[in-house]
């Protein structure tokens, strides 16, 4: 069943999770990848880095439970404003992909480790125009640089990455300026804490967040760092 569909019928699924048991297994797994060979240069002050790998509540999920993210939140980025909406979006015409806005303090994680998650545990980099059950350019995997810099980075990374064969098929994220990030609909932020036991996030998210603390305990935290909040303290 389409993840788009799941949203909007939430009630009925949430019944569904009580009566039926999910795999524990994730959909994709994990791999174990270097971590790469060119970084950005240390900095003071907070950064953003923009990444999309299909359904955004697993990503923010993921990187929610990482250690010096100060805020991370889902949203659209590669349309317009005026298409920024989930259901729109979910038209797969619209140029945006569901994306997640992550702020991140780089004297605790650089973006190359925000990279290194990325690729390793949060989505897999091969599959084109899709993620697991959900499909459409809205769910492709795609990294929205803020600065020359992080485009550097990002594309020396894909390069290392797929010289090195470390995936069975070729990385197929594209790398792009961003223009505009917009956030998503309050009732997708902190979806993976909200209802973990949904079938969708059980299945496909879960296992994503107990991936990043296996393969990266160094840059896990337990309690998460959520929107809501984020926004209690502003």
């Amino acid at each position: 069943m389409r993840r788009t569909a799941l949203a909007s019928l939430l009630a009925a699924t949430t019944a569904l999770t009580l009566a039926f048991a999910v795999p524990s297994r994730a959909a994709e797994d994990a791999v174990v990848i270097p971590a790469p060979t060119m970084d950005a240069a240390s900095a003071t002050g907070i950064q953003t880095a923009v990444i999309a790998g299909g359904c955004f509540w697993g990503v923010q999920g993921v990187f929610q439970h990482t250690a010096g993210v100060v805020n991370a939140v889902s949203g659209y980025a590669g349309g317009t404003k005026a298409t920024a909406d989930y259901q729109t979006v979910s038209s797969g015409r619209t140029g945006h992909a569901e994306s997640v806005e992550i702020k991140f303090d780089p004297k605790n994680i650089s973006y190359g480790k925000i990279l290194q998650i990325y690729f390793s545990v949060a989505h897999d980099p091969t599959q084109l125009n899709r993620q697991g059950p959900d499909t459409g350019t809205q769910y492709r995997s795609a990294i929205f640089t803020t600065s020359d810099e992080q485009k550097k980075v990002a594309e020396a990374y894909i390069a290392q990455l797929n010289g090195a064969k470390v995936f069975s098929k070729p990385i197929v994220t594209k790398v792009g300026a961003l223009e505009a990030f917009y956030p998503a609909e309050a009732y997708h932020q902190d979806y993976l804490t909200l209802h973990p036991n949904q079938p969708y996030i059980a299945y496909n998210d879960i296992p994503k967040v107990e991936n990043l603390k296996k393969l990266f305990a160094d840059n896990y935290i337990e309690k998460p760092t959520l929107v809501s909040a984020s926004k209690a303290t502003n």
